[in-house]
């Protein structure tokens, strides 16, 4: 059976993504058309300018069905910000037939109640990422079915967000005359995207570098083990340079993306760099070294940052297959190699490998979120009609 192609959308803070998919003869999923426009109407996740975001979304919607010959009338949407939260939660069950043998309906009982955890009303539920069971006192239970024990227990991660929030991105969506099939967590995205199976189960820490957020995800014997996300990105570095040199933002990002670098490079900051003459502004020249040394003091805070948190978690000791970065922030010079410094685990750049279509783009790894997505997207269409949805899709993926 042929199935239907797939649209994805993704409001980032410097760039506006809508990509169709579809399979290939192969059963290799493939972007057949993606459509961008620079983001105007959002600050580090936020929506602040209704009208401009609905305008850059219509945009790239109108040039994403040019390239690939089809009308969009529905879109999954990606999820991103500080609002949002990986929360853990834990359940225990106690097993009550006479014989103390855990039956497959105990087993769905336990894990429907960690689908209704508690929380405040002003947030949502996007995901449920399940972990591993307990059987009394043994961790680790891929699948407790058969075996004896008096309590079974299994925890999860349950992404949150601020319902507001979301309610605007479908709003977005909604007014534009689509409809929105479902909202996904941009790291759980950029994860399915770039990351391989031996990945996972080894430990590997994936952190995607947005323009205005951050979002880090661990894994380890292939459960995810942490989420969170940071309201800190490239804008953040950008806005330090602007401030530092006295120049205006979009100079800022040019002097970043052309000369800038996370290591203060000793060859290079003996140099000067010469910044051109433009309406109200003279032509002048900035210190090398200064600019490194606030680029650098910016990434480096925002790693010590995810560190401190994987220290305090104990993560730090599981990424046997260190780290991998996402994200248009992957490309700044000298970000690999800081990460590795301050992991002290190898680090490289992430690109779509789980979805083709991609190769030819600039900076892939800033596509790991949509071709995310469209994975995703195809992964829930191929659930047995019994499996559908997306809670049924994270059970098949995690555990379950």
């Amino acid at each position: 059976m042929k199935l239907d192609p797939v649209v994805a959308l993704e409001i980032g803070t410097s760039r506006t993504v809508v990509c169709v998919g579809e399979p290939d003869e192969n059963g290799r999923i493939r972007s057949i058309g993606i459509g961008t426009y620079p983001t105007t109407g959002v600050r580090k996740g936020q929506i602040f300018d209704f009208v401009q975001v609905s305008n850059g979304v219509e945009s790239a919607r109108l040039e994403a069905e040019k390239k690939s010959e089809l009308d969009i009338f529905e879109t999954l949407i990606a999820s991103t910000g500080g609002h949002i939260e990986g929360v853990p939660y834990h359940e225990v069950l106690p097993i009550e037939s006479m014989d103390k043998v855990v039956s497959k309906n105990e087993i769905d009982e336990l894990d429907d109640l960690l689908c209704m955890p508690p929380m405040d009303t002003e947030r949502v539920l996007l995901h449920t990422l399940y972990q591993s069971y307990s059987v009394d006192d043994q961790p680790g239970v891929a699948n407790p079915e058969g075996m004896h024990c008096k309590m079974l227990s299994r925890s999860v991660i349950n992404i949150q967000a601020q319902k507001s929030r979301i309610d605007n991105l479908k709003r977005v969506v909604n007014d534009l005359k689509m409809d929105v099939t479902d909202v996904v967590f941009d790291g759980f995205a950029a994860a399915r995207a770039v990351l391989t199976e031996v990945q996972k189960r080894d430990g590997v820490l994936l952190i995607d570098l947005g323009a205005g957020t951050t979002t880090a995800m661990t894994f380890y014997g292939k459960i995810t083990t942490d989420v969170f996300c940071l309201a800190v990105g490239g804008d953040h570095v950008t806005n330090d340079i602007a401030s530092g040199f006295t120049i205006p933002f979009n100079r800022a990002e040019e002097v970043k993306r052309k000369y800038g670098n996370a290591l203060v490079n000793i060859e290079e900051a003996k140099g000067r760099i010469e910044l051109p003459a433009e309406i109200g502004f003279e032509t002048r020249t900035i210190n090398a070294k200064s600019l490194q040394v606030i680029i650098n003091a910016r990434m480096d805070e925002l790693f010590k940052i995810i560190r401190a948190r994987l220290d305090d978690h104990g993560g730090l000791s599981q990424l046997g297959a260190g780290v991998v970065l996402t994200g248009g922030g992957a490309y700044l010079r000298g970000v690999t190699q800081l990460a590795s410094k301050i992991f002290g685990t190898p680090c490289r750049i992430g690109v779509p490998i789980n979805v083709d279509g991609f190769e030819d783009v600039d900076q892939p790894a800033s596509y790991a979120t949509i071709a995310g997505l469209i994975k995703y997207g195809f992964d829930v269409n191929n659930l047995p009609s019994s499996k559908s949805g997306f809670g049924s899709l994270l059970k098949s993926l995690f555990g379950r």
